[in-house]
């Protein structure tokens, strides 16, 4: 007797095929729709079904390459199930594309991997929700421009009608509608048949079949049809679909496109092309240079929003208003101003402080950010950007309901964005090193990566007159979606950022994202630019011209491969950083610890300062220019700030005498000891508000003052005067008129007042929003697994006969029937003596019922310890909690 092991059957449903998976396999599936594990499905079955829901196949879809689309496309047009060389044809044409014919194994397997598709390759089936959504009909046009077959157009037409179609198109006549539809069919399939009929129609006809060809396949005519379009319809080249329609039947069309379903198929990615090329030793120092600037940036903002930034608006972001008086401030455009505010607040140094009058302002995390070294800021900021779900390019557009998208507010969070930061960097890292990419190239190969979701089909929707051409596309288009418009803001943020330098990758910006070093540069280039090209080719037989877009790429010369896309754990992101940090380091300036004073009370820093010396600087000078040198100007305001701060006259002297390379100007020294003497000779305090002064000249001074009739001042004693206004408002008064008050608490005391006391309370970042539920790790894939693969053992496996029973009596029937507590104890006992296993259902402390597979090892005190396989994991379970136990059939071979 032969031992020779039986060929596995063909699977009859997608269960079946997901049974014969291995786990790596199964890890796979899970990991490329994540949907599926979320909540884990009981069993196999279960988990074929939710991969065959609507949302979760939109959601693979959506997820699809351009020529991987255009096959499911092309299985949606095909017989089903199909086999794999009708496919091939679909996509190939007639004389066959050999680019096409070695990427679609490649296509057909991604499909396969994500259950999207099963079968053999000689019975390919598209899952039944994926046919409905590509399947060409009225409402919903194919990419293909493929109008319905003949069968389904001619569904409602009458038998007497069919037989004179079939009569006039050289047929024999038949004896019911079925055959008669068979026979069309099979002439408009005969290559040479169709070749012989269409030769005998004028070509004034084929024009008109030449406008439909390419979709969309419907036209309307009137009602008493021109000859030329009468000679189509009586030969079912053209069928009517309904009073005044008609279209080009699925068959007629692809033998005039010589067998092809696409006008364009694309089977290799677009190749990023670049643009210009740069010494690496350029690009880095251009980058280096960037992120000092992004730096500085990024402090300015919130060193203006220290003492309390903008208000909050009601509906939350800041208004139109406060984002051109920041943009102003930055010296920068209002949407790059939008950038940094929204940088700062994904990093988590900016947020609104919760009060009653909300308004924004920096959190504790800046100060802790400002102590680190400048490259480890740069990280900070560029991996905040790299995750952020938020888009500041919204800012300025509208939403949904027409509501104005503002900077800091709702409606900004795009979950494609951070894929698409990470995919346009590993695009531009598979460049030559110093290579700025061709924009446009890299918008095309995302569009082919994630093609955009057509939304009108093909060649747009609804029905056009016979009488005018129309083409159609090939699912992508150039729009300007959501992902092309990304993709230039990521280029351009980059730029500002520092992660790229004149468009080409950094070093250290490689490094932060853990990309491998560059290919050579000759080889690459080489790879980049080839022109290589796949001939046209046209339908034997065929008189109207088929346009055919070839692919770009050949077997021989394949697309050169990008750096894989990959989301680095919070580990390898770490090290990454770590990484472009020490890289970055050596790039950027360092800090100086002395400026310049000149006698025009201005001081020039030559470059950045340390810490402590452009804080102190930043309290005791304002800002007159920045650019490679600072200039700082000294003002009686900006004194009197550093003494309300708690210095001292003899302080500020030392400082500028100890930081400064030329003597301090005399002038300098002049202003400050001038300020220092009229500064807190007037007290304000809190009555509501009150102003005393131990000259009683200097009160009558104010009394008599014009400006001081809105401070509503009167006097209550020689050295006091009230004041209608509150403290703030009162000093800052005094200030407008030239004098020089200081506030004091309550006891009387001088209030110091810090230029960065104003902090909100600690703050998290904001969390990005996820596109789906997140990809599962490994851990829970494996216990995923463990899970489904005990659900199904349970569901699929015969149950033991019990007594009475016929044998195989309730086999595979997946339902666990209830036992009471005597036969549960029973069972458990005997399994613990046999070995056997034991598919029970439980119900846990939370009321969760499940159902596990098990292996008794122990039964003792109420309690049953088991091996459970659902798990992987030895477990105790109370007895009381089981409210079914069934004994598994042994499998004999």
């Amino acid at each position: 007797m032969s031992t020779e092991e039986k060929p596995a059957a063909a699977p009859r449903s997608l269960a079946e095929a997901l049974r014969g998976r291995d786990d790596a396999e199964l890890a796979a599936l899970l990991r490329s729709r994540p949907d599926l594990v979320t909540p884990v499905p009981a069993d196999l079955t279960q988990l074929a079904t939710r991969a065959g829901t609507r949302a979760s196949v939109v959601r693979a879809l959506d997820r699809l390459d351009r020529f991987t689309l255009q096959t499911a496309q092309a299985l949606a047009v095909a017989a089903d199930p199909a086999p794999y060389d009708e496919l091939l044809g679909l996509l190939a044409g007639d004389e066959g594309d050999r680019v096409v014919a070695a990427a679609l194994p490649g296509a057909v397997r991604t499909l396969r991997e994500q259950a999207l598709v099963w079968g053999a390759d000689d019975r390919l089936r598209l899952v039944r929700t994926a046919r409905e959504l590509l399947s060409p009909s009225p409402q919903h046009p194919s990419p293909t421009g493929l109008g319905p077959t003949v069968r389904e157009a001619t569904a409602g037409m009458s038998p007497g009608r069919i037989q004179e179609i079939v009569t006039t198109a050289g047929l024999p006549s038949t004896h019911d509608p079925v055959s008669a539809v068979a026979a069309l069919t099979g002439l408009f399939t005969d290559r040479e048949r169709m070749a012989a009929l269409l030769a005998e129609v004028p070509f004034e006809s084929l024009d008109v079949l030449e406008r439909l060809v390419w979709g969309p396949p419907y036209g309307q005519v009137t009602a008493d049809p021109a000859t030329r379009l009468r000679r189509l319809l009586d030969r079912g080249l053209l069928l009517p679909t309904a009073p005044g329609t008609v279209v080009l039947p699925r068959e007629v069309a692809l033998h005039l496109r010589g067998g092809r379903a696409h006008l364009a198929v694309e089977p290799v990615p677009p190749p990023v092309v670049a643009a210009a090329t740069h010494p690496p030793r350029v690009v880095d120092a251009t980058a280096a240079g960037q992120a000092y600037t992004a730096l500085s940036t990024v402090e300015e903002l919130l060193k203006d929003w220290d003492e309390g930034g903008p208000a909050v608006l009601r509906s939350g972001g800041l208004s139109v208003r406060d984002l051109k008086r920041t943009a102003v401030a930055l010296d920068v455009p209002e949407q790059v101003a939008a950038f940094w505010v929204e940088l700062a607040y994904a990093a988590g140094l900016l947020a609104s402080d919760g009060e009653a009058d909300e308004r924004y302002a920096a959190t504790p995390a800046y100060d802790t950010w400002r102590e680190r070294p400048a490259a480890e800021r740069w990280t900070t900021l560029v991996t905040a950007w790299l995750t952020a779900t938020r888009t500041p390019g919204l800012v300025g557009g509208r939403d949904a309901k027409d509501h104005s998208l503002s900077a800091l507010g709702p409606g900004l969070d795009r979950s494609a964005a951070p894929e698409v930061r990470r995919r346009v960097l590993a695009l531009l890292a598979g460049l030559p090193e110093g290579a700025a990419p061709d924009a446009g190239s890299v918008s095309e190969r995302l569009r082919w990566e994630r093609p955009p979701r057509a939304t009108g089909g093909a060649a747009g929707s609804g029905s056009g007159s016979t009488g005018s051409g129309t083409g159609a596309g090939s699912g992508g288009g150039g729009g300007d979606d959501l992902r092309s418009r990304l993709t230039r803001w990521t280029l351009a943020e980059a730029e500002m950022l520092g992660v790229t330098g004149r468009g080409a990758l950094s070093a250290h910006g490689r490094a932060l994202l853990g990309m491998p070093a560059p290919a050579p540069k000759t080889q690459a280039r080489a790879q980049a630019e080839r022109p290589d090209r796949a001939p046209e080719s046209t339908g034997p037989g065929d008189r109207l011209p088929v346009h055919h877009r070839p692919a770009a790429g050949h077997p021989d010369f394949p697309a050169p491969p990008s750096p894989a896309l990959t989301v680095l754990t919070p580990a390898e992101q770490a090290a990454s950083s770590a990484a472009a940090a020490r890289l970055l380091a050596p790039q950027l300036p360092e800090p100086l610890d002395h400026v310049l004073l000149q006698a025009d009370l201005t001081a020039v820093a030559p470059g950045p300062l340390q810490r402590p010396l452009a804080d102190m600087l930043g309290v005791l000078a304002d800002v007159e220019s920045k650019g490679g040198a600072t200039v700082y100007r000294f003002t009686p305001g900006s004194v009197r700030r550093a003494l309300d701060a708690g210095r001292a006259a003899t302080d500020l002297h030392a400082f500028l005498a100890a930081h400064s390379r030329t003597p301090v100007p005399q002038p300098l020294a002049y202003l400050i000891d001038d300020v220092a003497r009229r500064h807190g000779h007037l007290r304000v305090g809190a009555a509501s508000a009150y102003v005393r002064c131990d000259d009683d000249a200097m009160l009558n001074e104010i009394l008599a003052d014009k400006r001081a009739a809105e401070l509503g001042l009167r006097r209550l004693a020689p050295t006091v005067l009230a004041a209608q206004a509150d403290p703030a408002g009162l000093l800052e008064g005094l200030r407008r008129m030239g004098f020089a008050p200081a506030a004091e608490s309550a006891e009387g005391d001088v209030l110091i007042t810090r230029a960065d006391a104003r902090r909100t309370p600690p703050r998290t970042a904001p969390e990005p929003v996820p596109e789906g539920p997140p990809v599962p790790d490994d851990t829970l894939l494996a216990a995923a697994i463990r899970a489904v693969r005990a659900g199904d053992l349970a569901s699929t496996a015969p149950l033991k006969a019990k007594a009475g029973e016929a044998d195989g009596a309730g086999a595979g029937s997946g339902e666990l029937p209830r036992t009471g507590s005597a036969e549960t104890l029973a069972t458990m006992q005997a399994a613990v003596l046999t070995g056997e296993t034991l598919w029970i259902g439980y119900v846990n402390a939370e009321g969760a019922a499940s159902q596990r597979v098990i292996a008794p090892v122990r039964v003792e005190g109420g309690f049953v310890t088991a091996y459970d396989h659902t798990a992987d994991e030895v477990r105790t379970y109370p007895l009381h909690r089981i409210t079914g136990v069934a004994e598994l059939a042994n499998d004999e071979s």
